[in-house]
């Protein structure tokens, strides 16, 4: 019994081939597998902290989640329970896998900053008054929240361009 030619060969173990451990999905894997069998046809836009799981591997659990309250940060989720915001950064790669097991191809993948502009945002900008361009530009400045935000999307039914994807598309960093 020779090793297969695209890889190493399989475990073995007393003769029998090692199972792999069963790894349960996130909240997150299974919210998209729900949507999955839900969805008839359309299409669902998910906006939130984040990145693509090779990012993620090389950070710490406590780099993946956040607390604050008001204008300040800690890194303490269990210090001052009910007066702070706990976010923790999703793990993109795990949802577009769990949705493409799950029959939901994804429309694309990119920073909210990205998907803003290509949306239209600066354009629309241009008549907004001076506090109104002070906030969209906080939602695509790369060293405020269009980068730290990602937006991937899944379809069901006929592809379509997804204006917000036209540039800038980063799925295939997942």
């Amino acid at each position: 019994m020779g090793r297969p030619a695209n890889g190493p060969a399989p475990a073995r173990r007393s003769g029998r081939r090692a199972r792999l451990p069963h790894r349960n999905p996130s909240p997150a894997e299974a919210f998209i597998r729900t949507l999955a069998d839900r969805l008839q046809a359309g299409a669902a836009f998910f906006l939130d902290y984040g990145f693509p799981k090779r990012s993620t591997t090389t950070r710490s659990a406590a780099a993946a989640r956040s607390c604050a309250t008001a204008r300040t940060a800690d890194p303490d989720p269990l210090d001052a329970p009910g007066e702070k915001d706990i976010t923790a950064h999703v793990d993109f790669t795990g949802i577009a896998v769990a949705a493409q097991e799950a029959g939901l191809p994804t429309l694309g993948y990119t920073s909210q900053g990205r998907f803003l502009i290509n949306c239209g945002l600066v354009q629309r900008m241009e008549q907004a008054s001076l506090g109104e361009r002070a906030a969209a530009q906080r939602l695509v400045a790369e060293h405020e929240m269009g980068e730290l935000f990602k937006v991937i999307a899944f379809h069901k039914g006929a592809f379509w361009d997804a204006l917000g994807f036209r540039a800038g598309d980063r799925t295939h960093t997942l």
